[in-house]
């Protein structure tokens, strides 16, 4: 499993989400160093962690292998900044696996039934099919699907950063394989628990998110006590890539009050 450690200060934690890797955090994280001491991690599966295929990659094996990896790290409560399926990822390592956070923050996060798109939902069903599918044509379809993730619109350099770890025969398999093995009851096995969530909790969301909509951020709000709002304006899912000023202030001002 591919990890890295930089920066000084309180441990911060971040958990990239699908298809992605820790790559889309790293301008952030970098930023977020002067202040923090950063944990970057690519998931089982994803980046630069393996892709055996004999290695399940399904959210319940992530939340266990994240509650453990806090372990490794021997961090005790730190601060936790998850994206996409990363929120369920953590959610779960909190709720099932005894770990305990100094502060939550969930962006654009996978946390409540129904989700996926209906490309992942195709493919989920016929995960076997798709990864015979010619490379050029895996490719294209890969571009397509991460592309409606921005609001904005990909640059060249972005998009061939999130498609690369998904290309060839490794990453093609892996990337079906990663979606074949996605189950909403990771997610409805943990919702009834939201209530006794009772670290600083605050969720980020972008407003033109297409893949998680924006409704999804006000129910999960008010099933974390406590927890607090921010709507991105003119973002997508990818915010990190549609709003990069806009999310870094954001988390600045986050992180400056529960430091």
């Amino acid at each position: 499993m591919a990890w890295d450690r930089f920066g000084q200060g309180p441990p911060l934690v971040l958990l990239h989400g699908t298809p992605w890797s820790s790559a889309l955090w790293r301008p952030m994280a970098t930023a977020l160093s002067a202040r923090f001491t950063v944990y970057l991690w690519d998931m089982p599966g994803y980046g630069a962690s393996s892709k055996d295929p004999d290695h399940r990659v399904d959210l319940g094996v992530q939340g266990k292998l994240f509650a453990a990896l806090l372990n490794v790290w021997q961090l005790d409560r730190p601060h936790v900044l998850a994206h996409d399926f990363g929120g369920v990822v953590s959610l779960r390592a909190r709720l099932l696996h005894g770990a305990q956070y100094a502060s939550l923050c969930l962006v654009d996060a996978v946390a409540l039934s129904p989700w996926g798109s209906p490309f992942f939902t195709l493919v989920r069903d016929h995960a076997e099919v798709f990864a015979q599918l010619p490379p050029a044509v895996h490719r294209g379809a890969v571009e397509a699907y991460i592309g409606g993730a921005s609001h904005r619109g990909l640059g060249a350099e972005d998009l061939a950063m999130l498609v690369a770890p998904w290309t060839g025969a490794i990453g093609q398999s892996a990337f079906y394989r990663q979606i074949a093995q996605a189950d909403e009851r990771f997610t409805d096995e943990i919702e009834p628990r939201y209530g006794s969530i009772d670290e600083p909790t605050h969720i980020i969301w972008g407003s033109e998110d297409t893949w998680i909509p924006p409704e999804r951020a006000g129910r999960l709000q008010q099933l974390i006590p406590g927890s607090s709002l921010a709507v991105i304006d003119d973002a997508g899912h990818l915010v990190q890539l549609d709003a990069p000023t806009a999310l870094a202030a954001e988390l600045t001002r986050w992180t400056e009050q529960v430091r």
